[in-house]
C-alpha cells in the first residue's frame, strides 16, 4: 500500500475552533479513509474508528478528526508533557516534503497539547526540540460522554486545530541552544501554500487498553522489554513499522481549491 492522498480544499468562510466540526465550511472537506494499524497491510483493523478532515485558507491549516471512544481517559495536564503517554490525537506536517524540518503536534482528551520541531528523523541521529511551539495555536477537543468516570460508557471525543503557516518555521537554535546542524533550505515553510501545492502528513491515534482498579481507570499493560508497544497505534496513512518518524510512508495532502475527493461526509 503507497501513502494515502487527500485533496484538502480551501475553506470559504471562519471556522470557530471549539473542537465541534459543526462551521459550514467542514461540509466542504471529505473524510479520509478511517484510520488502520500504523502497520498496515495484514494487521489487525482497528476496533475503534477514526478519522479526520483538512481544509486551509491563507491564515490557517484547519485539522479535524473524530474519535470513537466508549472509555474517555487522560491524565496529563502540562503543555509539553508526553501526550502519547495518555490517549491521543497526533498530527505530523512535513511542508518541504523531504523528511527534514518537520513539526509534530499531539493532544489528549483533556486539551494539554505536546508541540515540537525536528531537524531530521530519529534514526538519522535527529533531536525533538519540545522548546519549539507552535505560535498561534488554536486546539480544542469536544467530549462525548464524561472524563475519566469509569462508571458509563462513552461515545467519543473530536479534535479541532488551527495551525498557522506562519508558525510552522524551524526554530533559529537546536536543542543544545547552538545553531541548526544545517540551515533550513529555502522552500514552504512559513508560508500558506499555492493550489496544487502538496504537503507530506500523517495522523496517528494511540489508545491505551485500561483496567478498572478502585473504580479508576488504569493502563492495563505498560512498555517493557518484552512488550514495547502495549498501545495501539492507528494512522491514516500506514507506516509500515510503530514507528511514526519515517516521513517518507507519511500521506500525500494536495490543497486544491474545491474538494476533489468522493469519499463520503
Amino acid at each position: 500500500m503507497g501513502p494515502r492522498v487527500y485533496d484538502a480544499p480551501r475553506v470559504v468562510g471562519e471556522i470557530a475552533v471549539d473542537g465541534i466540526l459543526d462551521d459550514p465550511g467542514w461540509a466542504m472537506a471529505s473524510w479520509t479513509e478511517d484510520f488502520v494499524d500504523i502497520l498496515g497491510r495484514d494487521a489487525p483493523t482497528p476496533h475503534l474508528r477514526t478519522r479526520a478532515k483538512i481544509l486551509w485558507d491563507e491564515t490557517y491549516l484547519y485539522v479535524g478528526a473524530e474519535l470513537d471512544e466508549p472509555d474517555l481517559w487522560a491524565t496529563l495536564l502540562d503543555r509539553d508533557a508526553i501526550i502519547y503517554r495518555d490517549d491521543d490525537f497526533e498530527v505530523f506536517l512535513d511542508p518541504g516534503g523531504d523528511g527534514r524540518d518537520y513539526f509534530e503536534i499531539e493532544i489528549n482528551p483533556h486539551g494539554t497539547v505536546l508541540d515540537l520541531f525536528l531537524e531530521k528523523p530519529y534514526r538519522e541521529g535527529g533531536r525533538a526540540v519540545l522548546g519549539w511551539d507552535v505560535s498561534g495555536l488554536e486546539a480544542r477537543v469536544s467530549l462525548s460522554g464524561t472524563l475519566n468516570h469509569p462508571g458509563d460508557r462513552d461515545d467519543g471525543w473530536s479534535v479541532e486545530m488551527a495551525i498557522p503557516w506562519k508558525a510552522l518555521v524551524p526554530p533559529e537554535v537546536n536543542e543544545e541552544g547552538g545553531p541548526p546542524e544545517t540551515p533550513p533550505a529555502p522552500g514552504p515553510h512559513g508560508n500558506p501554500p499555492k493550489p496544487g501545492d502538496s504537503w507530506r502528513i500523517n495522523f496517528s491515534r494511540v489508545d491505551w487498553p485500561l483496567q478498572v482498579t478502585d473504580g479508576r481507570y488504569r493502563k492495563a499493560s505498560t512498555p517493557s522489554p518484552e512488550n514495547q508497544h502495549p498501545e495501539s497505534n492507528w494512522v491514516w496513512s500506514p507506516q509500515g513499522a510503530v514507528n511514526m518518524h519515517l516521513p517518507e510512508m507519511w500521506g500525500v495532502v494536495r490543497f486544491v481549491i474545491e474538494p476533489q475527493n468522493s469519499l463520503s461526509n
